[in-house]
C-alpha cells in the first residue's frame, strides 16, 4: 500500500517548529516527507489540511499487559493516538511465571492487570509471552520490561526475606534470560509485593545486569509521600552504583502534608543531571492515581502472597494489627488512608457480581452502604474479592501537575487500568495534554508536548526507528485536530473517548480512519 496524507503541518517528534508537508507511507515504512507533485500513484489519499501530522504517541506505563490477549485492538489507547506502549510494569506482571506459581500470582495480579481463564497461562518465560502475543496478534506495537517481583518470585517464592548469594545469583541469570528475549529493562513496583522486600543492593545487583544491555530501569519507587526525597536518593544511588539508566514510574508528591517536597524532589533531579546520572520520568496528567486496593493494607499484611492476605483478613487479632499500623504510620511506608483518605478513595473494578454496586463509591460510603466501619467495609471487601479490587486515590493538586509536565525530564503515559470504571486516564492523558496543557493553557508548546509523547519516550526505551516522523522509520502516525482535540471522559464517567484524534496508522496500517477503528492489527512485538 501507498498512501499520501498532503497538506499537513508536522509536529516531527524532534521538538522543532511545525512545518508544512507531505508524507508517503510504503508498506511499513514512511518513503518521503516533502512536497509531492502527483497523486495518482497512490492506493489512498488523506487530506490533512488544518491538522497536525504527528508519530504515533508511546505509552511508557501501560497495563495492557493481559487485556492486549483479550482485546488486541485496544480502543482506549487507539482513540487517543497511542502506536506504542510498554507493558511489564511496577515489578507485577505476567512473565517470567514458573507454572507452580499460576495461581498465587493470578491472585496477586489481579487488582493491577485482571484475570481471565481465556488465556493459557502456562507460557513461562517472556520469550514465551512475547510468543503468545505474536499468536494472538496486536492492534499496538508491545514492549515489555522484565519484572522484578516476577523473578523474584521464581528464585525464592514470595517470602519476606532478603535472598541468599545463591539466590541473587538466580535472580541475575533470570533477568540475563528475559533481557536475552528482548525485554527493554527492568521494572519494580516497590509499594507492591514482592518487590517491596528488596534492598538496595539486591536492585544494584539486578541494575548491573540491566546497565550490561543498555537496558532502563523503570521504577515505582517507595514513596511517593512523607519519605518521597529518601525513595528518590535510593533509586539515585541505585543509578549511580549500578551505571543504569533510571526512569520514575508516574512522577508525583501525594498527600497535602507532602506538597511541601517538590522543589527538593526537582532539586535531586537537577543534582543528578549534574552528576551525569541518565533519569528521566513519566507522568500521566491528573492529580489522582489509580492501583489496586491492596495497597491500603501495611506490607507485613501480603507477606507470603495473597492466600495468606486473605487468610490475616479473617483474623480478628491480625485486622487490629492493621487497623493499628494505618492509624500510626510504619516507617517507610506510603500510608494511602493517611495522604488521600477513605473519603478520597474510590472503588474502580471487582471480580464478583456481589460487590459490583460499590464501583464508584468511595469507602466511606462503602461504609455506609454496608452498614460497618470504614475498616471492616474495606477488609470485608478485599477478602470477598480476592484482593481483585481497583481504586482511584485523590492525592495531588493542578500546579503540581504543571511543574512535573514541563521537565526535561518527562514524557507522558496513562498508567491505564482497563477493568471495571476505570481512572479517566485510560481514554485521555494524551488528548488532555493537547487540549488543557497545550491549547487552553498554553503551559507548553504543541511541538513540546509531541515530543514528549514521541522522540523522548522513544529514546529514553531504546525504542529504534520510532518516535520521528523520518524517512526509513516505522510508519507509526497520528493525525489530529489541533483546535478540537481534548480528552471528554471524568471520574464518573470515564469510558469516553477523545476528540479530535482523526487517523492512526501503526506500521503502514490504518487502524483509525476518521476517528473510527478499523479492527486492523499491523502491530509488532518489539524486541530489544
Amino acid at each position: 500500500m501507498r498512501i499520501l496524507i498532503k497538506n499537513g503541518r508536522l509536529a516531527d517528534g524532534s521538538g522543532r517548529s511545525l512545518f508544512p508537508a507531505d508524507v508517503v507511507i510504503e508498506g511499513e515504512r514512511l518513503a518521503c516527507i516533502g512536497p509531492v507533485g502527483r497523486e495518482g500513484d497512490f492506493d489512498r489519499v488523506i487530506e490533512a489540511e488544518g491538522l497536525v501530522v504527528a508519530p504515533g504517541f508511546i505509552d511508557t506505563h501501560s497495563h495492557s499487559d493481559l487485556a492486549v490477549l483479550l482485546n488486541p485492538v485496544l480502543e482506549p489507547k487507539l482513540c487517543q493516538g497511542i502506536t506504542t506502549e510498554v507493558l511489564g510494569q511496577d515489578g507485577i506482571s505476567l512473565a517470567p511465571l514458573p507454572v507452580e506459581y499460576v495461581s498465587p500470582w493470578r491472585k496477586n495480579l489481579a487488582g493491577l492487570d485482571g484475570d481471565s481463564d481465556r488465556i493459557d497461562w502456562t507460557y513461562k518465560t517472556t520469550g514465551g509471552y512475547l510468543q503468545l502475543l505474536e499468536q494472538n496478534g496486536v492492534g499496538l506495537n508491545e514492549a515489555y520490561l522484565v519484572p522484578h517481583g516476577n523473578v523474584r518470585m521464581e528464585a525464592m517464592g514470595l517470602d519476606n526475606r532478603p535472598p541468599t548469594a545463591l539466590e541473587l545469583e538466580r535472580m541475575q541469570d533470570i533477568v540475563r534470560r528475559e533481557l536475552e528475549a528482548g525485554a527493554f529493562g527492568l521494572s519494580s513496583g516497590l509499594i507492591y509485593m514482592p518487590c517491596a522486600y528488596a534492598g538496595r543492593q539486591e536492585l544494584v545487583s539486578l541494575c548491573q545486569v540491566v546497565a550490561g544491555y543498555d537496558g532502563v530501569f523503570v521504577v515505582h519507587q517507595r514513596s511517593e509521600a512523607d519519605t518521597v526525597l529518601e525513595s528518590m536518593e535510593e533509586i539515585l544511588d541505585i543509578g549511580r552504583q549500578s551505571g543504569v539508566k533510571v526512569h520514575f514510574s508516574h512522577f508525583k508528591i501525594c498527600g497535602v502534608k507532602n506538597w511541601r517536597y517538590l522543589e527538593p524532589m526537582l532539586n535531586l533531579l537537577d543534582k543528578a543531571a549534574r552528576e551525569g546520572i541518565r533519569v528521566s520520568f513519566d507522568q500521566y496528567p491528573y492529580a489522582a492515581g489509580s492501583t489496586m486496593l491492596g495497597v491500603i493494607l501495611p506490607p507485613w499484611a501480603h507477606d507470603g502472597g495473597t492466600d495468606k492476605l486473605l487468610g490475616r483478613l479473617q483474623d480478628r487479632e491480625a485486622r487490629r494489627r492493621m487497623i493499628r499500623d494505618i492509624e500510626q504510620g510504619l516507617p517507610g511506608w506510603d500510608n494511602f488512608w493517611d495522604f488521600a483518605g477513605p473519603d478520597q478513595i474510590y472503588v474502580t473494578s471487582v471480580k464478583t457480581a456481589a460487590n459490583r454496586d460499590l464501583v464508584g463509591k468511595n469507602l466511606v460510603e462503602i461504609a455506609g452502604l454496608r452498614g460497618k466501619n470504614v475498616y471492616d467495609a474495606a477488609f470485608d471487601l478485599l477478602n470477598e474479592e480476592g484482593n481483585a479490587v481497583g481504586m482511584v486515590d485523590f492525592y495531588g493538586k493542578e500546579d503540581q501537575v504543571i511543574r512535573i509536565l514541563q521537565r526535561p525530564e518527562q514524557n507522558v503515559c496513562t498508567d491505564g487500568l482497563l477493568g471495571g470504571k476505570p481512572h479517566p486516564r485510560v481514554y485521555g492523558s494524551f488528548p488532555k495534554v493537547l487540549g488543557q496543557y497545550v491549547r487552553e493553557e498554553q503551559v507548553l508548546t504543541l511541538e513540546a508536548a509531541v515530543r514528549k509523547m514521541t522522540g523522548k519516550p522513544a529514546e529514553a526505551f531504546g525504542l529504534r526507528e520510532r518516535g520521528l516522523l523520518k524517512p526509513g522509520y516505522f510508519a507509526d502516525v497520528v493525525i489530529f485536530n489541533p483546535g478540537t482535540v481534548r480528552d471528554r471522559g471524568t471520574y464518573i464517567e470515564p469510558a469516553q473517548y477523545p476528540a479530535g484524534i482523526e487517523y492512526v496508522f501503526v506500521n503502514g496500517g490504518l487502524a483509525l480512519d476518521n476517528g473510527r477503528p478499523t479492527g486492523k492489527l499491523s502491530g509488532k512485538v518489539l524486541r530489544k
